[in-house]
C-alpha cells in the first residue's frame, strides 16, 4: 500500500514563490511581456516597466483582461532618477520588491568600422547601464529585508562572437559579469543574482535582423559566411521558453543557485 507523505503533496505551484512583488523591465513585448505573464500567473504582483508607454499600456491591458495582477509603470531604465523613482513607486503602491527581472534591451546592428557612436552609447545605456541602475535601486531596499532574487536576461552572444553584433554582444557580456559580481556582494544578505542567456528567440527583435523570408530558416540552419553554426535543436526559442527559465531561477526551486548563467539557445552556442 502506498502511504501519502508530505512530499507527495508538493506541487509545482508549491515549489514556486507565489507571493510578493516583481519588477520586469522591457515588459512592453517579447520576452519581458511573457515573463510578466508567467510571474503574474503565479500570483505575484508584477510592475511592468518599459520606456514605450503606449506599447506598455497595450501589453498590460491584455494581461489585466486575463485577470492577471500587472501594473504598467513607464520608466527609462537608463536614467538614474527614473530608475529610482519607478522602484520607489512600486514599493509604495504594490509592496516590497522581492524579484527583479532585467529584460529591457536594444539591438542595433552594424560592423565596427562604420558603427555610429550614438548606437554604441544607446546600446550600453539600456543593456548595461539600465541593468546597473535598476539592480542598484532594488538591492538598496532588498538588503534591509535580507531577501530577494534578481535575474538579468542577457544573451548567448555574450560568450559567442557574432558579426555586426559587437556592441550588443559586449553590452550583454558586461551585464552578465555585472550581475554575477553583484550576486557575490549581496549573497550575505540572502539575495540571489542569476542570468538567463537566450539565443535566437521568436520576437520582433530577432525578425528585425532578417532581410527576407529566408531569415527564419537561415537562423535555424546557420550561415557559414557569418560563422553561425545554427541551432542544433532545429527551432527558434519561444518567449515562453525563456520565461520558464527566468521563473525557475527566481523561484524557491532555485534557492541554492546564485551567480549562475542558464543558456536557453537550443545548443546554438555549443554549450560554451
Amino acid at each position: 500500500m502506498h502511504h501519502t507523505t508530505d512530499l507527495d503533496r508538493v506541487t509545482d505551484a508549491d515549489l514556486t514563490t507565489d507571493k510578493g512583488t516583481a519588477i520586469v523591465t522591457g515588459a512592453a513585448g517579447g520576452i519581458g511581456a511573457e515573463v510578466a505573464r508567467v510571474l503574474a500567473g503565479r500570483g505575484i504582483a508584477v510592475a511592468a516597466v518599459d520606456n514605450n508607454a503606449e506599447r506598455l499600456v497595450e501589453a498590460v491591458e491584455k494581461l489585466v483582461a486575463d485577470g492577471l495582477p500587472v501594473t504598467a509603470c513607464p520608466a527609462d531604465v537608463s536614467s538614474a532618477p527614473s530608475a529610482d523613482a519607478v522602484v520607489e513607486r512600486v514599493e509604495r503602491e504594490l509592496g516590497p520588491v522581492e524579484f527583479l527581472v532585467n529584460a529591457a534591451g536594444v539591438l542595433r546592428l552594424g560592423e565596427v568600422g562604420s558603427y555610429r557612436t550614438d548606437d554604441w552609447l544607446a546600446t550600453f545605456a539600456v543593456n548595461t547601464t539600465g541593468v546597473f541602475l535598476m539592480s542598484q535601486a532594488v538591492v538598496r531596499r532588498m538588503k534591509a529585508r535580507r531577501r530577494g532574487s534578481i535575474v538579468t536576461v542577457a544573451s548567448n552572444a555574450a560568450g559567442t562572437p557574432r558579426t555586426e553584433m559587437a556592441a550588443y554582444a559586449a553590452s550583454k557580456a558586461a551585464a552578465t559579469m555585472f550581475t554575477k559580481s553583484l550576486g557575490l556582494e549581496v549573497a550575505r544578505y540572502g539575495i540571489r543574482c542569476n542570468i538567463v542567456a537566450p539565443g535566437s528567440t521568436d520576437t520582433t527583435m530577432l525578425s528585425s535582423m532578417w532581410t527576407d523570408e529566408s531569415g527564419r530558416q537561415g537562423t535555424i540552419d546557420g550561415r557559414l559566411e557569418t560563422f553561425r553554426v545554427g541551432i542544433p535543436l532545429g527551432k527558434l526559442a519561444l518567449p515562453a521558453d525563456v520565461a520558464a527559465a527566468v521563473d525557475f531561477l527566481l523561484s524557491e526551486r532555485a534557492s541554492h543557485i546564485s551567480l549562475h548563467e542558464l543558456t536557453v539557445d537550443g545548443g546554438a552556442g555549443l554549450g560554451v
